[in-house]
C-alpha cells in the first residue's frame, strides 16, 4: 500500500518537533531494552540471547583471562566486555552481573580459510565492531570482520539457535570447543558424531560450581562435508566418531556459496544427552530462526509489560526497561522441560510439579529483586521456595542454600538469606509450599554451626578471630535473618521460638560502639578489637579490616533494617540519626585498601555493592523524607545511564537493576521481608503494575498505579500524596495496599515539603 506523502510528512514533523509525544506513548517495552547496558565498566552483564529466567544464555565470549582476581579478569565474569575488540565465539551458558565467573559451555565459532589443530577458539578469534553489533531481548547479531560472516543468535528456555551467513568459500568451518570455559577448567568432555548433521556430548568442569556437567546435542541444518575430531591437541584418525578427554574439540567443514546460511539448533540438559534432545525437540522443532526469534521477543514483551510506564524521556525509558530485563535473567532454570532436575545430591530427580531454579545470588537479591518478583512474577515464587526447600532436603549439609549455582551450593557470601525470601513469600500469601517444612529448614539452618553460626549462638555476636573474617557483617546479617524467622514463628503460632529469635534479632546491638557510633568487631572476651579504621576494606590479619563483607564500617553502619526505630535510638534520636546519614553521604570517598567491588561512591555510600543500598530511604523513617528524595534522585541520575557503562557496579543477577526499577516507581522495600515500601522519588510520570489475578484477585482492575504529577529531574520532592484519593500522611505503602490495586498519586515539586508526614505513625509500626 502506498502511503500518501502528507501522512509521512506529518509523522516526520511529529518525530522531529514533538518527540515527547512518541516517548509518552512509547514503543513496546521490549523495544526499549538495550542488553549492551552493563557490558562495560564493572557491570558484568552479557549481551546475548536468553529467555526470561532461561537455562540457556547464548552469548559472545570476548575474554577468558587467566587470573579472575585481576581487574581485567573480574570484568570478564560474563565472558564479554564492551572494551574488547575481538571475540572467540559463542557459548551457551553465562552469568549476569556476578562478581565471579563460571559457565561458558559449548563454544561455537564460525571461520573461513585454512585451519589446523588445535581448534582452539582463541587462536581463531575475529575482530568485530560495535557499529555492526545489535542486541535485543532474545536476539543478538554481530559481523565477524576477519571472516566476513554474520552471526545471529536466539534462544528458548532450554535451547539455543544460531544462524551464520557465510561468504563464498571452499573452506568454511564451525569450530566446537569443549575446552573453553569462563572461570572454570574442563575436567572431562566427550563428543560423538551421531550422523551427518548431529553431534552430541557433554562437558564436565570444576570452577565456582564444582563437579558440574552440561549435556548437549547440536543439530546442523546442512550435512557436513567432513568433520575432524581433536583429542588432547591431536587429530583423531578419519572415521573415528568419538572423542573423550579433558581436551576435546571439533571442526565441522563446509563449502559455501555467497550468502549460504547454516543454522544450528542446540539443546542443553543438566542430566543427560537424551534429555538435551528432548528439550531441543520440545522447544525448537523446526528450522525457522525468525519464528524462534519472534517467540522470544513476544515472551520478553509479555514479561516486561507487567509494568507499563509513561515518561517523556526516552533515556529513562531505556534504563528502566533494561533494568527490568536484567531482573529476569536470574534465577535461572536448572531443569528439563519435563521438570526433572539435578539436585544438590548430584542425583536426577523426576519432576514434582514445580520448576527447579538455580543461580540465586541471595546475598544480593533478597534485598530488592525478590520482593519485586513477588509482584511481577508471582507464578514463579512458589517454585523459588520449592527449590530452596528441596535443596535443603537434598543437600549434603542439610541446610538452606546461600548461593546456589548449577544446582549445588557454592557457600559464597554470608548470612542465611534464603530465610527472608521464604518469609517474604509466606507473609504475602504464597502457599504453594509446605510451610512446616519451610519453618523447619529455616530454624535448622539458623541453628547449625556452619558459616560461624556456632560462635554467634554462643556469644550473641561473631567474634573477630585471626584468619576468620567478616565478623561484624555476619553478626548484622544473622540478626536480620533471625528477625525473619521470628516473624515466621509468630505467623505459625510458635510463641517460644518467636521470642527466642526476636531476642537474637537484637544481636546487632552487641557490636554497637556508642563512642565511635559504628558497628565494630569484638574479640571473644567482649572487648572491641583494635586497631579500628572505619575506612578499612581490605582483608588483613593484623587489624580490624576483614570485619566487613566487601565494605568498610561506614557501609555497614545502618545495616539493622529490621529495627529502624531501635537503630535510631542507638544514634540518639531522629536528629542525630539524620546528621549521621548526612555525614555518611558527605564524607570523602577515600578508603584504606580499596576493593574493586566497592564502586558507585557518593561519599562513603557505595551504590555498586549491596550492603548499604537501602540507606537513602532511612531518612524517610526518621522524619526527613525530603532528604530521601534528594539522595535517591542523585543516585538515579549519577549511577545509571543507557551506555554500556550504565551500571555502576556488578549487577549481581539483577539486584542493582532492581533498585532502579523500584526507585523509578517511587518505592523501595527497605526491610525486604516487611511488606512495607518506603516512598522515595519517582522518575516516571505514571507507572502501572499489572497484577496477576490468580495471585492478586482483590486488585481493582488488576492494576496498581503510581502517578507523579509535575515530576522532572529537578522536581524530585513530594509536596503531597494521596492513596485512592485519600491523603497519605506517611511515606510508605504496604504490600496489601498494592495488592488491592488502586492509585498512589504524588504531587512533585522543586522545593521540599518538610512537614509532609507524621513520624509517630512509623514508631507505632515497630
Amino acid at each position: 500500500m502506498k502511503i500518501p506523502f502528507k501522512y509521512l510528512r506529518l509523522a516526520i514533523v511529529a518525530e522531529i518537533f514533538f518527540p515527547w509525544l512518541l516517548a509518552i506513548a512509547g514503543p513496546e517495552p521490549v523495544d526499549s531494552v538495550s542488553p549492551l547496558i552493563g557490558t562495560g565498566d564493572h557491570g558484568h552483564t552479557y549481551p546475548g540471547a536468553t529467555a526470561p529466567f532461561g537455562f540457556v544464555q547464548l552469548s559472545p565470549d570476548t575474554r577468558v583471562p587467566a587470573d579472575p582476581w585481576t581487574l581485567e579478569g573480574w570484568d570478564g565474569c560474563s565472558g564479554y566486555h564492551y572494551s574488547d575488540s575481538y571475540l572467540m565465539g559463542f557459548s551457551h551458558t553465562h552469568l549476569s552481573g556476578t562478581g565471579r565467573g563460571d559457565f561458558g559451555d559449548i563454544l561455537v565459532m564460525p571461520v573461513t580459510g585454512g585451519v589446523n589443530a588445535p581448534f582452539d577458539a582463541q587462536r581463531f578469534h575475529s575482530h568485530f565492531s560495535h557499529d555492526k553489533e545489535f542486541a535485543s531481548p532474545g536476539y543478538y547479531r554481530v559481523w565477524l570482520d576477519d571472516y566476513d560472516i554474520q552471526a545471529e543468535l536466539t534462544a528458548t528456555a532450554h535451547a539455543g539457535m544460531h544462524r551464520y551467513t557465510f561468504p563464498v568459500s571452499e573452506q568454511s568451518h564451525l569450530l566446537v570447543d569443549l575446552v573453553h570455559g569462563i572461570g572454570n577448567k574442563c575436567t572431562e568432555a566427550a563428543l560423538k558424531v551421531e550422523s551427518s548433521n548431529v553431534i552430541t556430548g557433554f562437558r564436565h568442569s570444576n570452577g565456582w560450581a564444582t563437579n558440574r556437567t552440561i549435556y548437549f546435542v547440536i543439530e546442523f541444518s546442512q550435512p557436513f562435508a567432513s568433520v575432524e575430531l581433536e583429542q588432547d591437541g591431536k587429530l583423531l584418525p578419519p572415521g573415528q566418531i568419538v572423542a573423550k578427554s579433558m581436551n576435546v574439540r571439533a571442526c565441522v567443514d563446509y563449502r559455501t556459496p555467497a550468502g549460504q546460511r547454516i543454522l544450528l539448533r542446540v539443546g542443553l540438559s543438566p542430566t543427560s544427552i537424551d534429555e538435551a534432545k528432548m528439550n531441543l525437540q520440545k522447544e525448537i522443532p523446526t528450522w525457522d530462526f525468525d519464528a524462534v526469534r519472534q517467540a522470544a521477543r513476544k515472551n520478553w514483551n509479555e514479561n516486561l509489560s507487567r509494568i507499563q510506564i509513561e515518561t517523556p524521556d526516552p533515556t529513562i525509558r531505556r534504563i528502566f526497561y533494561t533494568a527490568l530485563y536484567h531482573t529476569m535473567t536470574a534465577p535461572q532454570l536448572y531443569n528439563n522441560v519435563d521438570g526433572s532436575y539435578l539436585g544438590p545430591d548430584k542425583q536426577t530427580h523426576s519432576g514434582s510439579g514445580f520448576q527447579f531454579y538455580s543461580t540465586m545470588s541471595l546475598w544480593d537479591t533478597f534485598r530488592a529483586e525478590h520482593p519485586l518478583l513477588t509482584l511481577l512474577q508471582p507464578g514463579r515464587v512458589n517454585d523459588f521456595i520449592q527449590t530452596l526447600l528441596v535443596s535443603y532436603q537434598e543437600s549434603p549439609d542439610h541446610a538452606l542454600p546461600s548461593w546456589p549455582l548449577a544446582g549445588s551450593e557454592t557457600s559464597t557470601m554470608i548470612g542465611y538469606h534464603s530465610v527472608p525470601v521464604i518469609y517474604d513469600a509466606y507473609q504475602k500469601g504464597f502457599r504453594g509450599f509446605d510451610a512446616k517444612l519451610a519453618y523447619q529448614a529455616m530454624t535448622n539452618t539458623a541453628l547449625s554451626s556452619r558459616n560461624r553460626q556456632g560462635e554467634y549462638q554462643k556469644l550473641g555476636y561473631v567474634p573477630w578471630v585471626k584468619d576468620r573474617t567478616e565478623a561484624v557483617s555476619r553478626t548484622l546479617e544473622f540478626a536480620y535473618d533471625d528477625w525473619c524467622i521470628a516473624q515466621m514463628a509468630g505467623a505459625l503460632g510458635k510463641t517460644a521460638d518467636e521470642e527466642m529469635f526476636a531476642r537474637r534479632a537484637e544481636n546487632y546491638k552487641n557490636v554497637w560502639d556508642p563512642k565511635t557510633k559504628f558497628f565494630r568487631a569484638k574479640n571473644p572476651d567482649g572487648s572491641f578489637h583494635k586497631p579500628f579504621d572505619p575506612k578499612e576494606v581490605a582483608t588483613a590479619d593484623d587489624d580490624a579490616s576483614g570485619s566487613y563483607t566487601e565494605a568498610d564500617a561506614w557501609q555497614y553502619m545502618f545495616a539493622a533494617f529490621q529495627d529502624v526505630p531501635g537503630m535510631i535510638r542507638l544514634y540518639g534520636g531522629d536528629a542525630e540519626f539524620i546528621k549521621r546519614l548526612d555525614q555518611f553521604f558527605d564524607e570523602d570517598s577515600d578508603m584504606t585498601h580499596w576493593r574493586i567491588d566497592v564502586t558507585g561512591l557518593v561519599g562513603q555510600y557505595a551504590h555498586g555493592n549491596e550492603p548499604d543500598q537501602h540507606t537513602p530511604y532511612l531518612y524517610a523513617l526518621a522524619g526527613a523524607q525530603y532528604k530521601t528524595a534528594r539522595r535517591v534522585r542523585e543516585i538515579q541520575l549519577m549511577q545509571y545511564d543507557d551506555t554500556p557503562a550504565g551500571i555502576c557496579g556488578n549487577d549481581d543477577c539483577g539486584q542493582i537493576s532492581a533498585w532502579y526499577v523500584w526507585s523509578a516507581l517511587g518505592l523501595y522495600p527497605l526491610n525486604p521481608a516487611s511488606g512495607i515500601y518506603v516512598i522515595g522519588s519517582p522518575l516516571v510520570e505514571k507507572a502501572e503494575i499489572r497484577l496477576d489475578p490468580k495471585f492478586y484477585p482483590g486488585a481493582r482492575d488488576g492494576i496498581f498505579t503510581v502517578i507523579a504529577d509535575n515530576v522532572s529531574k529537578q522536581n524530585c520532592y513530594i509536596e503531597s500524596a494521596t492513596l485512592d484519593g485519600r491523603p497519605l500522611n506517611h511515606p510508605w505503602v504496604t504490600h496489601q495496599e498494592i495488592a488491592a490495586g488502586g492509585t498512589l498519586e504524588l504531587e512533585m515539586g522543586i522545593l521540599p515539603n518538610k512537614r509532609w508526614w507524621q513520624l509517630s505513625q512509623f514508631e507505632n509500626r515497630k
